[in-house]
């Protein structure tokens, strides 16, 4: 069973991943960019998670990924 510290520094973790994702977002939606640096910046933000989270690539392709791409392809025109 996870101690309570343990359990606070994943929830720690777990806001950071959400910081960086909405304002991972915002920056797709809002900014005017290339498809190279919207990828750029999405790969990235992938690597910042697996830094926190090493084992949850599979996660993340599942929950962020998809998030990702569809701003890009709605504000791109592409995937």
């Amino acid at each position: 069973m996870a101690s309570e510290q343990e359990i606070r520094e994943e929830n720690r973790r777990l806001r950071w991943v959400r910081t960086i994702v909405d304002l991972t977002m915002a920056v797709l939606q809002q900014e005017s960019m290339s498809l190279t640096e919207a990828l750029a910046l999405t790969r990235a933000v992938k690597q910042s998670v697996l830094r926190l989270f090493p084992d949850k690539e599979a996660t993340y392709d599942l929950i962020y990924k998809p998030r990702f791409e569809r701003v890009i392809r709605e504000r791109l025109g592409q995937n």
